[in-house]
């Protein structure tokens, strides 16, 4: 933490961090007074999607992605970018085992969906465990698997298949054909793409650990993961991380042993922990979630802001670029008019690449000319 330091952004980087820096023709943006961060990761979010997250049809829909159904018009963008958001990863639903393939995006508000999205970003895939796997509250639920045990055996399966698969596609031959759905699934096994696992209950998470140390990988992150606090030694050897609810709780049953206290006991042990939205009003807010791993558990203050910047960002792979403020860096950054993780603080503007997305007195600005256009119509 510094204080009266100078950022120098030049063509959209980080270029130096100082005291008293000179930079000819520079715009300069005066924030005496104000607090400087980088953007906020959110590594579970579900904006910015057309029409729908969840392909529930089967077990199974590794090939479905939702970097084909960017909505780039989704106000949620815009709104985000007023709580300090600037790299979100947009995932699947968790209807089914295997999930489809995320989509990691930067807000820039008003770029079309392709640009949003994080250039060379790492491969993820959504895997989900639980109630929702096995549609405890479907009111017909005809589709496999029906139980906990049935969850485990269509990860067993998909990774069986796709070791078959991969010993076909290296044969070749006239009867070979390419199959999405196995492609998807042995960019896990070869280490080419990474799963962000719906979870809560304590033996799924050690179950599906347990599949994957079979078949030879890592779990990269499981997500809301509120028994985290349960498991966080065996997660930290498997070397998974953990995204969870800073204090979500009593929603459903699976979710009855959840504390408040589970970021920082993860944290305790050594396991890479975030807080994630999930939700897109919480996301508007993740800079205050933060704060609340001070509250519960009392996290220093510099590690609980990482919760929501450097730790997501290396979950997904991108803390070479973002998380922090650091030359060579992105200049993804946020001006705020208060300690960042107060209840009072507003990011006051926000940069992704050097560019300004948001600024609340222009802002304000934008609002008044379209009361004032209303109010001419009406």
């Amino acid at each position: 933490m510094l204080k009266t330091a100078d950022v120098h952004v030049s063509n959209g980087k980080i270029a130096e961090i100082g005291s008293n820096l000179a930079v000819n023709d520079a715009a300069v943006i005066d924030a005496t007074g104000k607090h400087l961060t980088c953007g906020v990761v959110d590594e579970h979010s579900h904006i910015a999607i057309s029409r729908g997250v969840n392909e529930c049809t089967q077990a199974n829909t590794a090939e479905v992605r939702i970097g084909d159904v960017i909505d780039a018009e989704d106000i949620d963008i815009y709104r985000q970018l007023a709580g300090g958001v600037t790299t979100s990863q947009l995932l699947h639903g968790s209807c089914n085992p295997v999930g489809g393939q995320s989509a990691i995006v930067k807000l820039r508000w008003g770029y079309t969906p392709e640009e949003m999205k994080f250039e060379n970003a790492a491969g993820f895939i959504k895997f989900a465990l639980g109630e929702n796997v096995k549609r405890s509250r479907a009111s017909s639920n005809s589709r496999y698997p029906n139980t906990r045990m049935g969850v485990e055996q269509v990860f067993e399966d998909a990774f069986t298949r796709a070791k078959e698969y991969e010993q076909q596609k290296a044969a070749g031959g006239a009867d070979f054909r390419k199959d999405l759905e196995m492609e998807a699934v042995l960019e896990i096994l070869n280490k080419k793409r990474f799963i962000s696992c719906h979870s809560y209950v304590q033996s799924e998470i050690n179950m599906l650990m347990h599949v994957a140390e079979a078949h030879d990988f890592t779990v990269n992150t499981f997500t809301h993961i509120l028994e985290g606090y349960k498991v966080a030694d065996k997660m930290k050897a498997h070397g998974a991380g953990g995204s969870s609810f800073s204090d979500w709780w009593a929603y459903k049953y699976e979710v009855i042993d959840a504390i408040p206290y589970n970021g920082a006991l993860m944290h305790e042990q050594g396991v890479v922990t975030a807080f994630n939205s999930d939700d897109a009003e919480m996301a508007r807010r993740l800079n205050q979630e933060a704060g609340k791993a001070l509250m519960y558990g009392n996290v220093p203050e510099e590690e609980a802001w990482k919760f929501v910047t450097l730790n997501p960002a290396k979950l997904l792979h991108i803390d070479d670029r973002v998380g922090s403020i650091k030359v060579g860096k992105d200049a993804d950054l946020v001006i705020w008019s208060d300690y960042p993780m107060s209840n009072y603080a507003k990011a006051e503007k926000t940069f992704i690449d050097g560019f300004k997305f948001f600024d609340r007195e222009e802002d304000k600005k934008m609002q008044a000319i379209l009361d004032f256009n209303l109010l001419q119509i009406n």
